[in-house]
């Protein structure tokens, strides 16, 4: 029966191996993932006048406006404070999965999920 060696790779390269590890690093990144789905985190805007939290998922839980800043004569500023909060949240995810998984894989997978 053959050995699973391949030349040119220093002749001790164990295609069994290789897949034993994919697969421990496939269930630990399963694992993570749905660690960092449950995950919540807060971001503010505008000295605090607007708060959004969001989880691992990228779906928004609560957004929370101080009354102050509700002036129905200027509702562009509140829009755009809630944007900038809203992006920055989604910006604060991406980096939390994106630094988890460099932790799990050795190496960054922008945009995995």
């Amino acid at each position: 029966m053959a050995k699973n060696k391949f030349p040119g790779l220093g002749g001790g390269f164990n295609i069994n191996q290789l897949q034993k590890q994919a697969r421990k690093m496939q269930e630990e990144i399963e694992k993570l993932q749905e660690e960092l789905n449950q995950r919540e985190i807060e971001v503010s805007s505008g000295g605090g006048a607007v708060k959004v939290v969001i989880n691992g998922k990228k779906e928004i839980k609560s957004i929370q406006i101080l009354p102050e800043v509700v002036d129905p004569e200027d509702v562009e500023t509140l829009q755009d404070l809630i944007v900038a909060c809203v992006n920055e949240a989604i910006r604060k995810v991406d980096k939390m999965v994106e630094e988890e998984m460099q932790k799990v894989t050795g190496f960054g997978i922008p945009g995995l999920f």
